[in-house]
């Protein structure tokens, strides 16, 4: 569900078909994206899931997999 939600967040703020987008999918060589896109997905993530993700957490995100985890691991510890 995770995953469906953040494909969707991307495809829109980057403008690719969400079919091309997997968990192995880098932001920056795979999708194109710039530290501004990927800024702008971490925004859409955090209003989406209603979270916060930490700077030093962002800075380390270069594939789709991790974003999803780091969603996960965000709504795990906040039940």
């Amino acid at each position: 569900m995770e995953f469906e939600k953040l494909k969707q967040i991307i495809a829109d703020i980057l403008n690719v078909d969400p079919k091309e987008i997997t968990m192995e999918t880098t932001f920056m060589e795979d999708l194109g994206a710039d530290s501004l896109d990927v800024y702008q997905i971490v925004m859409g993530i955090e209003e989406e899931f209603d979270m916060e993700i930490p700077e030093e957490k962002i800075e380390n995100i270069t594939m789709v997999g991790e974003a999803v985890n780091l969603i996960k691991d965000a709504i795990d510890s906040a039940m």
